[in-house]
């Protein structure tokens, strides 16, 4: 038996055993050593607002339509940053003791299959809690920073680097995608990085990263959040391009990622554009877009605009940048910031038996984190 963690309705969380599967003749059974919670994604199904829970998605087609919704209450196995400790196997693919990077969901216990289920086999080297990057949340990241590439070189890219090397590049969000995001940036010799956001306890981690940062203002009439609570001085979008001068009439930043999940994120990252600049979006917004006026700024500086999900890579590097060269880039990233990333970015540990309570306070603001993992897991001192 395992347990999983299971979102009975719009603000009901709790855990239920559920019975695992025999080990298939090619697989493994794994032990949950540390589950990532996604602050953005996860919260949507606590919260009620994913769009699967009210629509039905046409794979085929790509839209969303009214009808019976694609996903419906309870939903069990969210999440998509585990660890888990291989501790019975019937296959060569992986070792007994190894430790290994799926998506599988906030579960104590799986049962893998090779020939169906993804895995990343972790190196000795990395610490494992660093480990629930490696298969999904390092690959969305480093996908964003594809994008830029192609933007810039189309099919003949090399390098994750080649969209921001010498460049100068802002990040909106100083989320866990925002944060890695500049991370990848900075790790690929971007002339400059720069963070924006609304809170300067997020602005604070990004320095501690190394990147360069500025505070935007906080909407009055947004949501309120007891952590947004910094002060700018002026309009970030002014700041750079002040700042950043490409030549006359030209100023602003080359490449924007927008990392975060408001519109007013989106329309601030589209102003802070150098004229012909690209934006690469990797937020996840549940709501209209009234704020982003493609009139202005996106109108009359010919902006670029492009959504990097991780379903796809950009069209052409399929067969060369698939999701297992983008673990790769992702672990070479975590050998290089890990300590920065373990002492900053990771601002929760909460045991399996804690997660209903710590998610519901999360999606009623009643907690702020950064990065929270599950682990009943007890780390060696330094591991």
């Amino acid at each position: 038996m395992g347990t999983v963690l299971s979102i009975e309705a719009p603000g009901e969380v709790c855990l239920v055993e559920e019975k695992l599967p025999g080990i298939p003749e090619g697989g493994f059974m794994l032990a949950t050593t540390h589950s990532g919670v996604s602050a953005g994604t996860e919260l949507t199904y606590v919260k009620g607002t994913n769009p699967y829970l009210s629509s039905t998605w046409d794979p085929a087609l790509g839209l969303f339509s009214e009808g019976t919704p694609s996903i419906a209450y309870p939903v069990r196995g969210i999440g998509y940053m585990q660890v888990g400790l291989v501790v019975e196997t019937r296959t060569r693919a992986v070792s007994e003791g190894a430790l290994v990077a799926m998506c599988y969901g906030h579960r104590t216990a799986y049962v893998a299959d090779p020939m169906a289920d993804r895995f990343v086999e972790l190196p000795e080297d990395l610490d494992p809690m660093l480990g629930v990057y490696v298969a999904h949340m390092g690959p969305i990241c480093a996908n964003g920073l594809l994008h830029a590439a192609h933007d810039l070189h189309g099919p003949a890219v090399q390098r994750l680097g080649d969209g921001v090397r010498g460049r100068r590049v802002a990040v909106v969000g100083a989320g866990v995608v925002g944060l890695l995001t500049a991370c990848f940036a900075m790790a690929c010799d971007a002339a400059e990085v720069v963070v924006v956001d609304e809170t300067p306890a997020r602005l604070a981690i990004a320095a501690a990263l190394g990147a360069n940062v500025l505070a935007a203002a906080v909407d009055p009439d947004a949501e309120a959040d007891a952590e947004a609570d910094a002060e700018a001085d002026g309009d970030p979008a002014v700041d750079l391009k002040r700042r950043w001068r490409h030549g006359r009439d030209d100023r602003g930043a080359d490449v924007v990622f927008q990392c975060r999940g408001q519109t007013r994120a989106l329309a601030l990252g589209l102003r802070m554009l150098r004229p012909q600049g690209t934006l690469v979006d990797l937020a996840f917004y549940t709501q209209g877009a009234q704020e982003v006026r493609l009139g202005e700024e996106f109108h009359h500086n010919g902006l670029t605009l492009r959504c990097a999900q991780i379903g796809r890579v950009p069209r052409g590097l399929a067969h060369s940048w698939d999701r297992e060269r983008l673990s790769h880039e992702t672990i070479a990233l975590l050998r290089r910031y890990g300590t920065r990333l373990r002492e900053h970015v990771i601002t929760d540990v909460v045991g399996f038996a804690e997660a209903p309570r710590f998610l519901s306070d999360l999606a009623a603001r009643r907690r702020q984190t950064v990065q929270a993992v599950l682990s009943d897991h007890v780390e060696e001192e330094g591991g």
